[in-house]
């Protein structure tokens, strides 16, 4: 009988997988025709071959990320397989030609210097999961905050905030998560202060990842297009970023805490938190294990503070970020506190959007394709403030239902078309406003490891998921106009 049961689901599963393939193959096919569709309706007698191939991929990639008939990662090498496939072809990008475009920039881009600051970020983020350091902070975060409700989901929703600054949202999520489970057990049954601490801690470690460049990948998207612009003579480095970013990051998360307060009010007027206090009687092995933790934490606590502080000092120092990087790749792995296994668990999926998202950009630019419909905007009345604050709710709208990463990598380099007149602020609208995405649990991977938990509804990430979506990058716009405008 067992067998049968066992035969009957692979049975089930077998057929599940088959019609998953057929929906994805038939999706394909279909952003194919849609794709082309699309190139044949906006191309003019005056677009060249190259042109004409780009806006294909421009609109196939789109498509692909929206209905993910292919994972995201897959679409980047078909991204940057089929620009050397077509542009490398002498025919229809002839080195001869006045407008020949080097098609080994779209390569090169896998080593820009965005992607070494964000691989410099990822083992920063390891080796404090490795050391343990992220579970000690939180320690030290949640003790200084007292025992009353609201104000140790403070501490918690400002511990995830700043960790999401230097480590990835889902770790910060993940281990912020894991950390508050012996409080979920000790709440009263009923008591809706559960709510708060799962919607508040992974909508801190979303809006916590725009304080820094490293803190999301949108951030280092909007970074390389603003740096890399031949419309605009500006620089922004890690203090740049941070001044814009850290003050939203902050007013997002401090106006979160105050309505998860108000929506879901705790019972207890005091909370037992003895479970954050670290165990006092260790075994031999536990004494050794806790020795060792305590040289690894003291190594990467002091890389930490080296790689940050120069990472605020660049101008003063003149050592590119990207250089800088290589400090916590050279030293945990030399001292083995990041190995090869952990290396290979490292989120390479996330670097190879950031490439292919920037060889989109480049290759829409070169090709002159932005050009091209710079003019077309030309006569296109709307006010600079409007087209700003649009981009940003696009942003929005489309993080919510598809990657943060691929939707900058498509609106940043749509936003290059607007022209001269203010080229760093649209980007950093987007780039900042891509962490606003909070109103389903699969919106972010923070909400779908809180709603995991099973102790939330959909309807739980609604009101602060509409409160941050629409004042999110409304405050966003008001603030990079004000700065940069």
């Amino acid at each position: 009988m067992a067998d049968s049961r066992r035969a009957s689901s692979r049975y089930t599963q077998k057929m599940q997988r088959t019609v998953d393939n057929q929906k994805n193959i038939i999706t394909f096919l279909l952003s194919i025709i849609i794709a082309l569709g699309s190139m044949y309706l906006l191309k003019d007698s005056s677009f060249t071959t190259p042109q004409s191939y780009v806006l294909f991929l421009l609109f196939f990639s789109v498509l692909l990320w929206v209905t993910e008939a292919i994972p995201p990662f897959a679409v980047v090498l078909f991204i940057i397989g089929f620009l050397l496939f077509t542009l490398g072809n002498p025919s229809v990008n002839s080195p001869e030609s006045a407008d020949y475009i080097d098609y080994t920039i779209f390569i090169n881009t896998w080593s820009d210097s965005v992607i070494w600051l964000l691989l410099g970020g990822f083992f920063l983020a390891e080796g404090m999961k490795k050391s343990k350091l992220d579970v000690e902070l939180f320690r030290i975060a949640v003790g200084g905050f007292g025992t009353k409700p609201k104000y140790v989901l403070l501490g918690l929703m400002g511990a995830t905030a700043i960790g999401s600054m230097v480590m990835s949202n889902t770790a910060t999520t993940a281990m912020m998560i894991a950390s508050v489970s012996p409080l979920l057990l000790k709440l009263n049954e009923g008591d809706k202060f559960h709510k708060a601490l799962l919607v508040g801690i992974p909508a801190a470690a979303s809006i916590g990842g725009m304080g820094t460049i490293i803190g999301s990948p949108p951030n280092a998207i909007a970074v390389d297009a603003i740096n890399n612009s031949d419309l605009f003579d500006f620089n922004i480095g890690f203090l740049e970023w941070m001044i814009v970013g850290i003050p939203i990051a902050l007013s997002l998360t401090l106006l979160t805490w105050f309505l998860l307060t108000k929506l879901f009010p705790a019972e207890q007027q005091n909370l037992d938190l003895s479970f954050i206090k670290p165990k006092e009687e260790l075994s031999e092995e536990e004494l050794w294990e806790k020795e060792d933790l305590k040289s690894k934490k003291n190594i990467v606590l002091g890389i930490l503070t080296i790689t940050i502080l120069l990472w605020l000092t660049g101008k003063v120092h003149g050592i590119p970020p990207a250089l800088v990087s290589g400090i916590p790749i050279l030293v945990f792995t030399m001292l083995s506190i990041i190995t090869s296994d952990d290396v290979r668990s490292l989120p390479w999926d996330t670097l190879m959007l950031v490439a292919g998202g920037l060889s989109l950009g480049l290759a829409i630019q070169k090709t002159g394709l932005a050009a091209y419909f710079v003019t077309q905007l030309a006569d296109f009345q709307m006010s600079f403030w409007a087209i700003s604050l649009l981009f940003g709710i696009l942003t929005v709208l489309f993080s919510n239902i598809m990657s943060n990463t691929a939707t900058a990598t498509i609106l940043i380099p749509i936003a290059g078309l607007l022209g001269t007149q203010s080229p760093i602020v649209v980007p950093l609208i987007i780039g900042l406003s891509a962490s606003c995405a909070l109103l389903f649990p699969i919106s972010t991977p923070p909400n779908a490891i809180a709603y995991s938990t099973g102790k939330l509804q959909q309807k739980d990430f609604r009101s602060n998921g509409l409160l941050i979506g629409i004042l999110g990058p409304l405050l966003i716009t008001i603030w990079i106009l004000l700065i940069h405008g």
